[in-house]
């Protein structure tokens, strides 16, 4: 075989064991003849119309020669140029039949963040044929999945404030909602003029411009505009009129409200009143016999407000004659006060003022129900509780982060899947799903024990109901509101559902029990090896080719001896944190994709940063705890823009910028694709993000290696650029070169941000899924043992979102532990290139060839809502990840043995029941 000069490399014989039947674009590591960015470069596309080759057969007719020198992987260019060419639905905004008469209302809390505090709750109103949903946070769409509240029947979302407290789930809903059947779903979305910067901000990364239909109401943000003193109506129609009303901050005590240079986008907050029209009196028969009518359709007509002409007179008959005094309507307002600073403004409202109970304009209107979505530091102080006694008789609910709330898992089923796996194995899963009650920082005792019985007042629970209609069952309604749960009762129905898993543990504790007597071997010649029943896997790929000819040169069989790296580790060195192992939107037991690196006293990394990231991370670390891991953030690596991977984000930036006020500290490094960067320049309008962008595509390893060789920051960046755009390199594409100062001063950011991490290098890899999709490798450095050793630093590689991908291959190369996505089981190839994703015998099988120490798999697609479907030959070095699973570096030894103990929990759910209606969302 000819060989080829560095840096390039002839592509392992991929083709023999990737090939599938489907549409395939071929990708070639060639020599530059073929001309620029070599390892990306598509060279042929055809669409296979013949009957399925040979397992192994070439996919396209080649000489000899080229098929000597190009080496095949199978993967669907349109994605991967970003031209879906899929058939893109209209987006229509549906038109539903009202019926005013016989209809059933009313509001129900949906729990969102009451557990983990990190969003505002949402709120449905309910008719019969339409739906509204009051403020869309993060883990909205996995929260409904859960309760089995269908989001495809929103006709309306409305925001109470813009912001990501408020918002964060809105960007995956309205992409999940677009991916459903075969026109798509679209929904009409309200909130104030600031809506507009999140709509700008949305549409960097959603596709068709259809899929976002905003309307924002008040066009002016100066807080003394005659606008912000009254209410705005939004729908008007024969079930309910929904009208909001402004609050805004007053900074400044003292008369008068704050000037422009005080007030930022996403201060407004809205009032929402919702009323239902009036209840019309009874119909009365005899006085419509009276009045000369007989029985018939005028009756009817009579019953919808209108007149009609008697059958016996020559007068016209009209509904008050013949109908009993008409009820009002029952009124919810919804009321979000999120500061005190808002509380004056609140207070004042002219519009509100006609639902007092001593007010001369109350004229008959009452508020049957409100509903407060402000901080509990905000409600139970005396000036808010003195203005819900305006109301009277009114019932309050306190829907604001209630503290002992925070002890009931609003996500059952995953807190239940939690609680098996910890029991099973506390050392990958410590989090048990639940978690002691402690007040959060910025909450006191006396809030917590503070009595809610003035005013009427009840604290929310997740899915209590206030009905509205019918009239005989207005009131609460608790009968929705899940049964209590603990930890003990979920491991006790484990133990009677599979009596043999309470042996599991002790079998558990052995492999570490092991792992922490390796101190005691002798010192040299007897490295811990893996038992036997590991290694038992055949010498040959399926083709029946030995790995021995790989065209990477003889690549020994894989000993299983432990690394230096890994013997010589400490329990503080590293840890990897699962947070989202599922793909394309929020499931039941799967979030989206996000892990966390712990380096301890080093800080933290987030890779990928799916919705519900921070909610993720208080359930691991708690509701205190996050804090100080979002404070010690290194840096965010984003693999690439597909909103399943980054629409978390924006929740971790203002996080930090909060925690981080009025500290010294320096702007978070979020390194990323370059359409990642126009979002967050966007976005940062509405919230403070503080952070520093630095491209993908200005951290590839010749880049970075150049730029980390040279002392002087100066004299780096000519030699950066002209390593980084050679010709015939593959950036030699993008004009755009870190040039400017912001770009200058991230690159020096990001290398002090290696010196923090304790990381040698870090550098990103591109890979075949969509434009600007890369992998990310990272290595640490070196250090010397007690025995004055110096040990190699661990190489940890994670592949983002892609098929077998030769570059990344390559990257992976004796890598300490590889992540690599494996969205589809092995009988789903033909998807996983449609997709441009993979499988999970490809992900294992890139590892083998990189000589990867473990492999871990991730990123599933929810079709498989527990545990995916693989074979156990494919597992001697390989584990499946779960949500809020941590391996620590020093376990990568043991990790491969807990599956087949895992699998006893799950040995009757393997695959999602196909009468389940999963909808892959438009977002892969």
């Amino acid at each position: 075989m000819p060989q080829v000069a560095a840096p390039l490399r002839l592509l392992p014989p991929l083709s023999q064991t990737l090939a599938a039947p489907a549409p395939l674009l071929h990708l070639s590591s060639c020599p530059a003849s073929f001309g620029r960015a070599t390892s990306l470069r598509a060279l042929s596309y055809r669409r296979r119309r013949h009957p399925e080759p040979r397992r192994g057969s070439s996919t396209l007719g080649k000489t000899p020669a080229k098929e000597e020198m190009d080496r095949e992987v199978a993967f669907n260019r349109k994605p991967a140029d970003g031209k879906d060419g899929g058939k893109r639905g209209s987006m229509e905004l549906k038109t539903r039949r009202l019926n005013p008469v016989n209809t059933t209302c009313y509001v129900q809390i949906l729990g969102t963040g009451m557990d983990t505090q990190d969003t505002s709750p949402s709120i449905l109103l309910f008719f019969d044929k339409q739906r509204f949903i009051f403020n869309a946070g993060e883990g909205l769409q996995r929260f409904c999945t859960e309760h089995k509240i269908k989001l495809s029947k929103i006709d309306h979302i409305f925001l109470t404030r813009v912001c990501s407290e408020t918002a964060g789930g809105l960007p995956g809903l309205v992409l999940t909602l677009a991916g459903i059947g075969d026109e798509g779903i679209s929904v009409n979305i309200w909130g104030p003029s600031d809506l507009d910067f999140l709509a700008g901000a949305m549409r960097s990364f959603i596709p068709n411009r259809a899929m976002l239909h905003t309307q924002s109401f008040g066009t002016d943000r100066n807080a003394s505009s005659p606008q912000s003193k009254d209410s705005v109506i939004i729908l008007d129609d024969e079930v309910v009129r929904i009208s909001a009303m402004f609050v805004k901050p007053r900074y400044h005590h003292g008369i008068g409200s704050s000037n422009d240079s005080d007030m930022k986008p996403g201060d407004t907050a809205i009032v929402y009143a919702c009323e239902l029209p009036k209840i019309k009196g009874k119909f009365d028969p005899s006085k419509a016999a009276a009045l000369g009518l007989r029985p018939g359709p005028k009756y009817r007509e009579l019953q919808l407000g209108n007149s009609v002409q008697s059958d016996q007179f020559d007068e016209m008959v009209h509904p008050s004659d013949v109908l009993g005094p008409s009820i009002p309507g029952p009124t919810v307002l919804l009321v979000d006060c999120p500061t005190q600073y808002h509380m004056p403004e609140l207070f004042s409202l002219q519009p509100l003022s006609c639902f007092y109970e001593d007010s001369p304009e109350q004229s008959g209107k009452k508020v049957n129900c409100i509903i407060h979505l402000g901080p509990s530091s905000v409600t139970r102080s005396v000036d808010y509780q003195n203005w819900m006694k305006k109301f009277g008789a009114t019932q309050h609910i306190m829907a604001g982060h209630e503290i002992k709330n925070m002890e009931i898992p609003i996500l059952k089923g995953s807190a239940r899947i939690s609680s098996r796996l910890n029991f099973v194995c506390p050392q990958l899963f410590p989090s048990s799903g639940f978690w002691s009650v402690q007040p959060p920082n910025d909450v006191t005792e006396n809030d917590k024990n503070a009595s809610l019985e003035a005013c009427g007042s009840v604290s929310a629970q997740n899915l209590l109901k206030f009905h509205l209609r019918p009239y005989a069952q207005l009131g609460l309604d608790r009968a929705s509101i899940p049964n209590l749960f603990t930890y003990k009762d979920i491991v006790q129905e484990l133990v009677s559902e599979i009596p043999e898993v309470s042996e599991v543990p002790v079998q558990v504790r052995k492999f570490w029990q092991n792992v922490n007597d390796k101190n005691t071997l002798p010192p040299t010649g007897n490295r811990m090896v893996e038992e036997p029943w590991i290694n038992q896997k055949s010498d040959k790929l399926d083709d029946g080719t030995p790995f021995q000819e790989i065209v990477w040169g003889k690549h020994p069989r894989d000993s299983q001896e432990i690394p230096c790296c890994v013997e010589d580790a400490t329990r503080e060195d590293m840890e990897i944190t699962f947070l989202g192992t599922g793909s394309s939107q929020p499931s039941k037991y799967r979030n989206v994709s996000s892990i966390y690196i712990n380096l301890f006293a080093r800080g933290g990394i987030l890779l990928d940063c799916g919705e519900g990231t921070l909610g993720q991370l208080k359930r691991r670390f708690g509701v205190n705890g996050v804090d100080e891991a979002v404070k010690g953030l290194r840096c965010i690596w984003i693999s690439h823009i597909h909103a399943d991977h980054h629409t978390g984000l924006a929740r971790i930036l203002a996080l930090r910028s909060k925690l981080l006020r009025g500290m010294p500290h320096k702007p978070l490094l979020v390194i990323g694709p370059r359409p990642l960067e126009r979002f967050l320049n966007a976005y940062s309008t509405l919230e403070d993000l503080d952070m520093q962008f630095l491209d993908c595509r200005h951290t590839l390893k010749s880049s970075v290696e150049a730029f980390l060789s040279e002392n002087d920051t100066e004299s780096a960046i000519p030699q950066l650029e002209n390593t980084m755009f050679a010709p015939g390199s593959r950036m030699e594409n993008y004009n755009r070169k870190p040039a400017s100062p912001r770009d200058t001063t991230a690159l020096v950011n990001f290398k002090e941000v290696l010196q923090e991490s304790g990381l040698e290098i870090l550098y990103s890899v591109p890979v075949l899924h969509c434009p600007q999709a890369f992998g990310v490798v990272f290595r640490a450095m070196e250090k010397t043992n007690s025995a004055g050793k110096v040990i190699p630093g661990w190489k940890f590689v994670y592949s983002g979102d892609t098929r077998p991908c030769p570059a990344l291959i390559d990257a992976s190369r004796d890598a300490t532990v590889l992540i690599h996505e494996a969205t589809f089981e092995d009988s789903m190839k033909d998807e996983a290139i449609a997709r441009n994703h993979s499988t999970t015998k490809e992900a294992i099988e890139v590892g083998t060839l990189a000589g990867a120490y473990r492999i871990i798999l991730t990123h599933f697609s929810q079709r498989y809502p527990k545990i995916p479907v693989i074979d156990e030959v494919d597992m001697e070095k390989t584990c499946i990840a779960f949500d809020l699973m941590s391996v620590n570096l020093a376990d990568l030894p043991v990790v491969p043995k807990v599956l087949p103990h895992l699998k006893v929990l799950f040995k009757d759910e393997l695959v999602v029941d196909e009468t389940d209606e999963i909808q892959e969302a438009a977002v892969h």
